[in-house]
Formats: structure tokens, sequence, C-alpha cells
């Protein structure tokens, strides 16, 4: 017999031996010996009161043997002679549409304009050491996408979009613990991610797929309104007569090319904002309501805000707690922040952005004039601006928290686990009104919200400008531009995705579409 049953522990009954098993026994009214194996399938933190508890979903195996480990399969084909798909974008929707292909029978022909995980490496040291931005390899272009280096958060609300859980067992496939199909809010670590995208890399060749690093698209050749070939920057053509288009929200050479082609595209709202960045101790302190260091059993604590100021969401996004921030700019001249984490989250620093919704139609009139690209180019303003009040180079603009809040320049800031370093610079005057007051108003709440979380000690840090695309490429009912054939946008450069898991099961959605063009 297999129950499955709730169970929860306390901090001190979590290092008591076999604990799941004695409380399944007792809830159960059965001896110990009669349970074979307590199996966990969710596991989550409650926090909210002074006493803490595990939560945990489990399945009760009484008097039956226990069973093995699954094994995670997944259908690959040789597709090495197949009908070719091509992939535009080696992120995770480009690498699950390409996986999917081969499940389906198909060739993925993936194209990515910056290099494998190894030598992308060299180009993030460069940015981080020496400010130099690689315009094709940094930490949103590369192998593996943004995602690569990022905390490898797997949390999503998109469950209708998809199997998530199937997601997670390939993800489990290719080298990542089985403990993300248990915890209620799942992350990876950037440390394991580059492995894990280098396997995936590995079976799709293993397969018959090809991928071309270094291969950067810059045109489309079209014929009666369908793609017929793929113009790359050396001057070479791809014949393709299905592309899926998986460039990330950052890939802009391929929004301004759509919309010189007169190819129809949207502005789609947003947000933007600044990354904030406290002592990991303080963010403990006030989520596991503790004086000095946390528990050992548990993580490093997270938070997810939200306050409405102004009739616009002011919300936190992209927590890492324990984790960095990141320079994210790709391209010479701008300043954009990002954060990530190690699997550990064992960094002495929480950050996150904290970020305004903007409203395409009614919050930047003045950009009006670009069309469907307004949202893009208000991004690049204040990217520049960043840029320019940092000092021109991948130095950051800072304050205070409470400075910024106040209006006040910072005579200091903080220690940061920035590695270009910060420098003190009124954000809360620089940025537009739009943002900046509905920032500081936003901060206060936060405030009330997490005692302590309104301190001098912790830094903003400008500006936290990509966290989804400004800019939507239509398709249709058969995931397929409305006017072009054979071109399938996809994932967060499409406006489809937010964030790795979404962007997956789009990817997988985008491959059973195209194929299903042939």
């Amino acid at each position: 017999m297999v129950r499955n049953i709730q169970l929860r522990t306390t901090l001190l009954e979590e290092s008591v031996d076999d604990i799941l098993k004695k409380k399944a026994s007792k809830y159960l009214g059965i001896p110990m010996e009669e349970i074979s194996k307590v199996s966990i399938l969710r596991k989550s933190i409650d926090a909210r009161k002074s006493t803490i508890y595990f939560n945990y979903k489990v399945s009760v195996y009484i008097n039956e043997p226990a069973p093995k480990n699954k094994e995670y399969k997944f259908d690959y084909k040789d597709v090495s002679k197949a009908r070719k798909i091509h992939i535009i974008g080696f992120g995770p929707a480009g690498m699950y549409a390409a996986l999917r292909c081969i499940e389906l029978g198909y060739r993925p022909i993936v194209l990515e304009r910056g290099k494998n995980v190894k030598d992308r490496r060299r180009d993030l040291k460069a940015i981080n050491r020496d400010h130099i931005v690689n315009e094709d390899s940094n930490y949103c272009f590369g192998e593996g996408g943004a995602g690569t280096y990022s905390d490898g958060k797997l949390y999503t609300r998109s469950l209708k979009r998809g199997d998530v859980r199937r997601i997670f067992e390939n993800l489990v496939f290719h080298g990542a613990t089985e403990q993300i199909l248990i915890d209620a809010h799942p992350h990876i670590g950037t440390n394991k991610l580059p492995k894990l995208v280098q396997n995936i890399r590995e079976t799709i060749i293993k397969y018959g797929g090809e991928i071309h690093f270094q291969t950067k698209v810059v045109d489309f050749n079209i014929v009666n309104n369908a793609i017929k070939a793929i113009v790359l920057q050396d001057g070479s053509e791809m014949q393709a007569e299905r592309v899926i288009l998986a460039t990330g929200h950052s890939a802009r050479d391929i929004y301004y090319l759509l919309n010189n082609k007169n190819i129809a595209l949207q502005a789609k709202s947003f947000a933007m904002g600044v990354r904030v960045e406290h002592p990991q101790h303080i963010i403990d302190s006030i989520q596991y309501h503790c004086k000095g260091q946390r528990n050992e059993l548990l993580p490093a604590a997270s938070y997810s805000l939200v306050e409405q100021v102004k009739d616009r969401g002011v919300y936190s996004f992209c927590m890492c707690p324990g984790g960095f921030i990141v320079p994210a700019a790709t391209a010479p001249g701008e300043v954009v922040v990002n954060g990530m984490s190690p699997s550990k989250r064992n960094n002495l620093f929480a950050n996150s952005g904290i970020v305004v919704e903007i409203n395409v139609d009614l919050d930047i009139h003045k950009y009006g004039h670009h069309g469907a690209l307004k949202g893009l180019e208000y991004q690049k303003d204040l990217e520049r601006l960043a840029f320019t009040s940092g000092g021109r180079t991948q130095t950051a603009p800072a304050q205070r928290l409470t400075d910024f809040v106040e209006g006040k320049l910072s005579n200091d800031l903080n220690p940061t686990s920035y590695q270009p370093g910060l420098k003190s610079a009124p954000l809360h005057s620089l940025l537009p009104k739009l943002i900046g007051s509905r920032l500081r108003s936003g901060f206060t709440a936060f405030g009330e919200k997490m005692k302590g979380y309104y301190t001098a000690e912790a830094n903003v840090v400008g500006v936290e400008s990509r966290t989804s695309s400004p800019v939507n490429i239509p398709r249709n009912e058969n995931l397929e531009h409305p006017e072009i054939k054979g071109l399938f946008p996809c994932g967060e450069g499409g406006g489809y995705a937010g964030g790795i898991v979404s962007a997956a099961m789009d990817g997988e959605r985008c491959a059973e579409a195209a194929v299903a063009g042939f």
C-alpha cells in the first residue's frame, strides 16, 4: 500500500534521524517496521511565524518493497538525415526546441551568435575586470543564453503552458540534482548550469543535430511572405523552411531587422527599476526571526514584495539570496545590472531587482514616434544614462537605500558583490519620475512589511532594465507569425515567456508547431 500524506517538522525535529518515518508512523497509526520507505514529493519552508516549519508532501510505502530510483528517459532519435528545423538562439527556449525536434524526428540546426560556455567565460571576465563589453558574448548572449549565468531559478506560474514536470526531469536527465523535483522554489545555481548546458549540447549533437556558435543572423530572405533562407554575418545563406526565433529579450538587432523589413511587431508593457543589495544576514534575520547567524538547516532567506503605487505595480524581481550583482550590458555605452547565485547561495549579499510597471500606451508618450520599438528606445536611454552617471565604464551608479528614498547623494557606499564597482550618483533624480518616485514610495512600503529592510546598510544600484522584452513579435494560433510563413517567434524574445521554465516550455511548443506545418 502507498499513502500520500502531509507532514511537518520543526527545526529541532529536522535533525532527528528517520524523523519523517517516525512522523508517518504516528500519523498513520502503524509501526515503523511496516514502513519500507518515505519518499519526499514536495518540500517547503513556512517561516511566517517565530516557529519555523518544514512542510512535506510524502509517499509512504507500507508493507511493500520501496521503489527503485527512477530513470529519466526521453525518446531521442537519430535525426542526422532528417528534415531540418532552424533555431536561432541557444538559450532555454532554443535548447528545448532543439531537444523536442529530435524527439519528433526532425534535425535541429541551431545558430547561436555567442560562444560556448567555456570560451564565454573569458568575455565575462573581461566585462567584470576590464569593463569591455563583447556585443555577441556576454551575460546575455552565448551558449545557454542569459539562463546559464543566473540563479537558475525554476519557479514558474506558467503551469498551463506545458508540462513543468517534464522540463524538470529533462534537466535532471542532463545533470541537475533531483532536489529540483522536490523543492517548492527550486534552483540549480550559476556554478552548475554551465555543465548542464554543455550536456544538453552534447545530446543534440549525439543524435544528429547541429549547433553553430559565433554564427550571427543578420537578415532573412523572404519570398512571397515565406522564409526561404537565413542570411549570416559572413554573407553566406542557409536555406530554411521553418525557423524558430528564440533570440531572447536582449537581441535588439533582431527587433530592428524585423521592423526595417516592415514585419509586424507590437510594443509591449514591461518593467524597469534598480537592483537593491542587502547583507544576507539582514534578510535572514527578518525572514527567520533570528538574531545573528541563521540555523545551518535553513537556506539563505529570500523575499517577494509587491506594492501598488499610483496605479502601477512596484515589485521584486529575480531575487537572488546569497548571490551576486552582475553587469548584463550587451553593447558598449550602457550599464545594465542583473543578479545570480551559486547553488549553495552562500555569498554574503542578497540582491533583487525592484522594478516599476511601464505601460507603453500610457507612460512614454514622447517615444511614440518609435512605434513598436518605443519601449526598447526608452530602455536604451536609461541604460545610457546609467553608463554616463556611473563614470562611462561598467561601474554602476548607486546610492544607499535610505539616501535614495530621502533624495540625498550618498557620501559613501556599502560593500558590494558587483565586481566592476559602484559610484555614488543621485539615482533619485536621474531616474524618470515615472520610475523614481514610485520606487521611493515602494521602498518605504516594503520597509513597513519587512521591518529592517529599509536600511542604510543596503545599496540601490542602477539600472535593472532587462526584466522582459519591451517588444512582442506576434504569432497566430499555430504559433506562426501572422504575416511570415515558416517564422515561429519563441520564448522571452518573442514576448511569450518570463524565465527558464516558461521559455523551455514555449520552445517545446514552437518545435511541435513548426514540425506540424510540414
